[in-house]
């Protein structure tokens, strides 16, 4: 599996690490915070040496509770790191929900739009459908300012899956071919730890009621969240085991893009499961 992002066509067949750059001041994890172009700057390419294999950049937090910034706050936090991050050798992904964002970022030469929102806005289509870039279209149920106000759901597997498909197929009527698109159920977006823990158990029945026979890519990211909090009993600073367990645990069950904000000791677990499940092994990181 193969998928074309912007001025880069990665290979699938070993697992991927998308490195976490937030230049908010309220996202969950302080750890990923960056507000000053030169510290992200620099957490960018130390990522990379630990072996980030895409970057993604947000500038409006999406933890549950966070309350949306203006269009142009987002922006003005993006520009300077975006174009300062351009001659980086990995594809850059933008975090953003709005089409006025994604259109500036794509103007910009950025590989992927990673919208939360799953491209639901019109806008948002129009906006990415004739570029190049990756898409990663995942699940939300609300908006991070209510989702975790009593999620319900019947099946939670199927809705999301189900969902998912839609857009997919919005998406291709647009004009998106299948090897730009990728696929997230939005872990904590909307979800009770049962539903997170039963798309994480079914992730390949997801994939398939979203994809079927196009076999589109999952992307997963529960780096340090609220779930690993709640199997734990640990604080997000104190997450870094029981989000390693949890990326293991989803490799397995076919992801093939690990979200992470721990780069460096995601690819060390990798390495060992990869080892020992007699798995394709990472590469080695670019210690430059």
């Amino acid at each position: 599996m193969r998928l074309r992002c912007g001025r880069f066509e990665l290979d699938l067949g070993r697992p991927r690490l998308m490195g976490v750059l937030n230049l908010t001041p309220d996202s969950f994890h302080a750890g990923s915070r960056h507000l000053q172009t030169d510290a992200a700057i620099a957490h960018a390419r130390q990522l990379i040496a630990e072996g980030a294999d895409l970057l993604d950049v947000g500038a409006e937090s999406t933890r549950p509770g966070a309350q949306p910034v203006s269009a142009e706050q987002e922006w003005q936090r993006l520009a300077p790191v975006l174009e300062a991050l351009r001659a980086l050798p990995v594809p850059l992904s933008v975090d953003t929900r709005r089409a006025a964002t994604m259109r500036r970022a794509l103007d910009l030469g950025v590989d992927m739009i990673n919208d939360v929102a799953g491209f639901v806005d019109p806008a948002a289509v129009t906006a990415v459908a004739d570029s190049s870039a990756a898409l990663c279209v995942m699940h939300m149920a609300g908006d991070p300012a209510t989702m975790q106000r009593a999620p319900a759901y019947r099946d939670v597997v199927d809705e999301v899956g189900n969902w998912l498909g839609a857009r997919v197929r919005a998406l291709m009527d647009a004009g998106v071919q299948p090897a730009r698109l990728v696929l997230d159920p939005g872990i904590g977006f909307g979800k009770r730890l049962d539903h997170n823990l039963a798309l994480l158990r079914a992730l390949r029945r997801v994939g398939s009621l979203a994809a079927g026979e196009q076999r589109l890519p999952l992307l997963i990211g529960l780096s340090r969240k609220t779930l690993v909090g709640e199997l734990t009993g640990r604080e997000v600073a104190q997450r870094l085991a029981g989000s390693l367990g949890g990326a293991l645990a989803a490799v397995a069950r076919g992801a093939a893009i690990l979200r992470v904000h721990d780069v460096a000791a995601t690819r060390d677990a990798l390495a060992v499961w990869s080892a020992i499940a007699d798995e394709v092994p990472l590469t080695e990181p670019d210690t430059a």
